[in-house]
Order: structure tokens, then sequence, then C-alpha cells
């Protein structure tokens, strides 16, 4: 698997982060510290690691020694992440890093087999049905626990609400669930195949809403987001275009005002092996 990376996309990573740190579960991180093995050190594979802000948020929170691998395509982004990785665990035990440049929809068990964790953020919209299959036979036959974060929903609320809001949603998500190259994306879908998948290699998964809720204090990631929400809808259904020209500036304008509170869905899941 390739994607195609914007060239801001580090500076996108970086304004989404607090957002992401705000959403994610630390109920399923309580669950994972108590089954995860009392051995160390730790290995624990990230990917798409991007510029490693899940290990930043994760690793302080896990206790004991930690080997963290970060994988991920782009060389620049895991230069930088593993430039910003913590030194130290919740209990003060040493982290180490390493990573791994790469097609992370390739891994196998065999390459798992050394892992006490699987983790990914932002990562399984991305996939496609087969891709991700793949990944939790890995991650199953590898018999570790798989913490995948902040995967979209398809949900969003905008506040105040507008009447073309519902279309644009459609449109957005459809185009979440495009083809690319060949490669039919999971979109919003990708939670449910997922938690499916899991099920059938036997493995129980737990879900938990992780939201963005964007209000003034984030009117910059709120007009960020707003943006690429649009033009992706307009991507995918053109007719949109005219329709929503007053709308675009009238939205956006009260987004980089802050005067524009934005939900948008996502899903945590942890898969337990038994």
């Amino acid at each position: 698997m390739s994607i195609d990376l914007p060239p801001d996309f580090a500076r996108w990573l970086a304004l989404r982060e607090p957002a992401d740190v705000a959403a994610r579960s630390t109920e399923l991180v309580d669950t994972l510290r108590a089954a995860l093995p009392g051995h160390g050190p730790r290995v624990v594979h990230d990917l798409g690691a991007g510029t490693g802000s899940l290990a930043r948020w994760l690793a302080p929170l896990l206790p004991g020694a930690q080997h963290w691998i970060l994988h991920d395509q782009d060389p620049d982004l895991l230069a930088r992440a593993r430039a910003g990785m913590p030194a130290t665990a919740a209990d003060g035990a040493p982290v180490t890093v390493e990573t791994r440049q790469g097609d992370l929809t390739r891994l196998t068990a065999a390459e798992l087999a050394d892992a006490a964790l699987v983790t990914a953020s932002a990562l399984l919209d991305m996939l496609t049905g087969e891709e991700l299959d793949r990944l939790v036979a890995a991650c199953a036959g590898a018999g570790c626990p798989a913490l995948f974060l902040i995967s979209v929903t398809g949900a969003v609320r905008l506040t105040p609400a507008d009447p073309l809001d519902d279309q644009v949603a459609a449109a957005f998500n459809a185009h979440q669930r495009r083809t690319v190259n060949g490669r039919r994306l999971l979109g919003p879908d990708a939670v449910d195949a997922c938690a499916a998948a899991f099920a059938r290699h036997g493995v129980a998964v737990q879900l938990r809403p992780s939201p963005w809720q964007l209000g003034p204090d984030q009117a910059a990631l709120a007009a960020e987001w707003f943006t690429g929400w649009l033009d992706a809808a307009r991507e995918e259904r053109p007719a949109l275009t005219a329709l929503s020209d007053e709308y675009a500036r009238r939205r956006l304008a009260a987004a980089e005002t802050g005067r524009l509170g934005v939900l948008v869905g996502h899903v945590d899941l942890l898969a337990l092996p038994r």
C-alpha cells in the first residue's frame, strides 16, 4: 500500500494532535494495561506512525520498559517521530525506539511475533477490506492485543446546523469509500469491518466513542478540517460546488472565528486475545 500524502501533511498532523489526544479513550488504555504481560521490555508496533503522535501519548501511560517499532511509508515522518519519542514510561522505566519504512499492510504474524501490542491511530479508514483482513489476521496470529484509535464513523454535527450539512456529509462519506489506484477504501465502514474480522478469529473487541469536539479554542483545526471536508465532498459530487459557494464562505468564516461548533465521530477499538 502506498498513500499519496500532501506536502504539508506533517503540519496537518501537528494541528490535529491536541484534538486526537483529547478524544482517545483512556478507558481502553486502562483495560489494556491490565491485560499486558508482566515481563519486559514490551515491544509495541505502531502502524502508520506519522510524526509519532500516538506513541508520544501512549508510551507514558503504559508501565514498564518498552521498545517501540514505528512503521510508516514516509522516512521524513519517521525521523520526526523518532526525535519526539518520550524517554520513559509511566513508572520511569526506559522507552527505546526504532523505525521501519515500508508497506505496513503486508505485515505477517511472524513479523509481529515479538509484539506485546499493535497499535495505530487514524489508519483503518484508509485501508481496503483485504488489507484490513490481512492486518487482523497478523495480529490474531501473533496473539497480541491491538489498540486502533481515532477511526472515522462518518458522523458529523455542525453547530449551528445548515440545510446543506447532510448533503456534504453524505458526499464526503462516499469519497471516503472511493476507489484509488484499484484500492476501494473502507472509510467509515472500517471499524465495523475490523470488529467482524477479529470476531472471525475468535478475538473479542471493545469499542468506545472518541469524537473530536471542536470549539472556539480549536478554530484553526475546525477551519482546516472544514476546508478538507468540503473539498472532498465537492470532488465526489461536483454538482455540490455550485450549490455550496455561499455555504463555504459563511461556514469557513464561522470556523475561522470560533463560531462553528464541530463534532466529528470516531471510534476506538481494543482487541484482546483470549
